[in-house]
């Protein structure tokens, strides 16, 4: 059976066209389109009218795919800003409307479930792991193993929400890189000291964040979904990384191997995000999976036909 996922995220939306097979996703392929659907949402409480339009038009290209591709099944999900905008309903209808597809606004928690149930999808592990989600509007937090699900929490600080809040300068100030950063520690410090205490030895890292950050450190002309998947990055290397973005204009990150320049502007509150997460978890490496919360929206909703 051949499915359609479409994550509709702060940033960017997102495609996975599969099939399904016995209980597993088989021939993945992802498409990207950086939507920003949650410009300006942080400070204004909803969506332009501009983002909107953007939106339903990169919704429509990734309709004809599917339809191209011959899926049986096409499902949507809007995540953050979708969630913390006042005209979320809006954008729902007119998909609704002109694309014919249903988009379901889903919460941090239920965000949280498809992304762990991805990685699982992805990954040969039988202790408790951590996985991180940094998206564009939130991070989610997630505790678990095999059996399930034993902890999370989404947190309202991602690397668009971040960058519009902050970062206004370009190379980035070091008062406004600080404030961040103080920020960012404030709003997450309850979750890191409750992680803390599980002493977790694994943490695995997806979304857009932490994929952008393997490929930058594996310097790669071309994106693989094979070279990223499983792929390790070190603190030491994220902490290297982390100090060349803060120096760098924003035309010298575009140019920047492995970095899609329309992530460009946001890469540096979002690698500091993850920065402060291992900092205060005391963790020396992440993990990157290729599967997250699409293969898990798609397995989702396989089971429930089967």
């Amino acid at each position: 059976m051949k499915i359609g996922t479409i994550d509709i995220g702060t940033n960017s939306m997102r495609l996975l066209i599969g099939d399904y097979i016995d209980g597993k996703v088989e021939h993945r392929r992802k498409f990207i389109n950086t939507t920003r659907i949650g410009q300006d949402v942080d400070k204004d409480g909803y969506i332009s009218e501009e983002a909107i339009k953007r939106n339903i038009e990169a919704l429509k290209q990734f309709s004809n795919i599917c339809k191209e591709e011959n899926c049986e099944h096409v499902y949507s999900m809007g995540t953050s800003a979708l969630r913390d905008s006042t005209n979320g309903h809006e954008f729902v209808e007119l998909a609704k409307q002109e694309v014919g597809i249903d988009v379901e606004i889903i919460s941090g928690e239920e965000e949280s479930n498809l992304g762990f149930r991805g990685v699982l999808e992805g990954l040969e592990n039988d202790d408790d792991i951590l996985v991180i989600d940094i998206g564009g509007g939130s991070t989610e937090f997630i505790i678990g193993d095999k059996e399930g699900i034993k902890f999370v929490k989404s947190e309202n600080v991602g690397a668009l929400r971040m960058t519009e809040k902050f970062l206004k300068s370009d190379p980035i100030n070091e008062d406004e890189f600080k404030e961040t950063s103080v920020f960012i520690e404030n709003e997450i410090n309850d979750t890191l000291n409750y992680i803390k205490e599980k002493r977790i030895k694994k943490l695995v890292g997806i979304g857009g964040t932490i994929t952008s950050l393997s490929a930058m450190n594996q310097e790669l002309e071309i994106y693989s979904m094979e070279k990223i998947h499983n792929s390790k990055i070190y603190k030491k290397d994220i902490e290297t990384i982390l100090q060349s973005l803060k120096n760098m204009t924003l035309s010298d990150k575009k140019r920047l191997k492995g970095l899609q320049p329309k992530r460009a502007d946001i890469i540096t509150a979002g690698v500091k995000i993850l920065d402060i997460i291992m900092e205060k978890l005391e963790i020396e490496d992440i993990v990157v999976s290729e599967y997250d919360n699409l293969e898990g929206l798609m397995c989702q909703k396989a089971k429930k036909m089967s």
